[in-house]
């Protein structure tokens, strides 16, 4: 019996070991996950090794996939990936992503993408959102915006206030842009970004919400009315000035700051790139956060972002999941230190047990040969 209570003690140490060699690398990403959790660019990094790990051809796949669908500073993002990870790719495909990205730099291509983004201010590249700030800069693209959601506005029509608020904060910064000489540029590229991304619908629900919420306070409505009433593009300075008395100035440091920051994630990943933080964003503090992945990442964000999604920003679903492996490690951690508490607690027993027994056998036999002697004596 004592020597059955061992062996199952001994048996628990092997089954909690084999059980714990299985879990440790789960529960050690796990917690490198969490403690990343609060790091853009580490988490990124953890969460490709896993991703990439468990699929062989996910970059020669999406660069296949960019090159389709003509984005070819997608393709060539995916391409600094792969340089950076040593992720072997056919010399085929290197050699059209580079001749996609020469077309994309084109002087003829740049030139017509600057004209779309100047005449119909939708933005999707670094030409075309040249083309759209540079109309925002003459604030004929705000004032356009502005007078045809303040019309909606005024007649009781269905009116997109978070384009109006963008416009009408728009208006201030280009003023700004003017006095500092150019200083607040960058702000007024992220606030036309935002803009752009709102037309196409490719803001996210979340941060759709909060920038209507926020462009709903810098917007006096009853001045903005009477502002519209009266204003055209034909008559950009008047109708700007009547525009800007209806902007409440201090309230709009909020969306000031998400323009900075949509700015700071176009310089590293362009214009693309910023439109698909835009899209995953359900908040400003997932642009923070985005801004400060494309600082750190640079010309492989956009890949990032299209393999983790919004889980390159933050630790999103799978929290629980990282959580069980981790208190599955934990468990089976102290069931190995129980089980070798007890196998040292039965075998220093049947050690001391075996030392006792010895004693008391010599002492038996002292016992007896000192009986045996006093009657030989007597």
């Amino acid at each position: 019996m004592k020597w059955l209570r061992i062996g199952t003690a001994l048996s628990g140490i092997a089954a909690c070991g084999f059980v714990l060699a299985q879990i440790a690398p789960h529960a050690r990403e796990a917690g490198a996950i969490f403690a990343a959790q609060d790091d853009p660019a580490a988490l990124s990094e953890l969460k490709l090794d896993t991703v990439l790990r468990q699929n062989e051809r996910l970059v020669q796949d999406n660069i296949e996939a960019a090159l389709a669908s003509s984005d070819a500073d997608l393709a060539n993002s995916f391409v600094v990936l792969a340089r950076e990870r040593n992720i072997a790719l056919p010399d085929d495909i290197l050699t059209r992503v580079s001749d996609a990205v020469k077309e994309e730099n084109s002087t003829s291509y740049f030139a017509r993408r600057f004209a779309t983004g100047l005449v119909t201010g939708s933005a999707d590249d670094v030409a075309s959102l040249s083309g759209t700030v540079a109309g925002d800069l003459f604030v004929i693209g705000d004032i356009r915006d502005v007078v045809r959601e303040g019309k909606h506005l005024a007649m009781g029509e269905d009116t997109d206030r978070l384009v109006l608020g963008l416009a009408a904060v728009g208006l201030a910064v280009t003023a700004a842009t003017y006095v500092s000489v150019g200083g607040a540029a960058p702000v007024r590229a992220g606030l036309t970004l935002v803009k752009d991304a709102r037309k196409v619908g490719r803001l996210g629900e979340g941060l759709a919400k909060w920038a209507g919420r926020s462009a709903r306070e810098v917007v006096d409505t009853p001045m903005l009315q009477n502002a519209v009433a009266s204003g055209s593009v034909l008559r950009p300075g008047e109708t700007a000035r009547a525009i800007k008395a209806a902007f409440h100035a201090e309230k709009a440091g909020a969306l000031v700051r998400l323009g900075k920051d949509v700015t700071r994630v176009a310089e590293k990943t362009g214009a693309r790139g910023a439109m698909d933080t835009l899209r995953i964003a359900e908040g400003p503090k997932d642009v923070a956060r985005a801004a400060r992945l494309a600082q750190a990442q640079g010309g492989k964000t956009r890949a990032i972002m299209k393999l983790l999604g919004r889980g390159a920003l933050l630790l999103v679903g799978g929290a629980f999941d990282l959580a069980l492996w981790l208190f599955g490690a934990a468990l089976t951690l102290f069931g190995l230190l129980s089980s070798i508490k007890t196998t040292a607690e039965r075998l220093t027993q049947s050690w001391c047990d075996r030392r006792r027994a010895r004693r008391l056998r010599r002492a038996r036999i002292a016992a007896e040969a000192d009986l045996t002697n006093a009657a030989v004596m007597a």
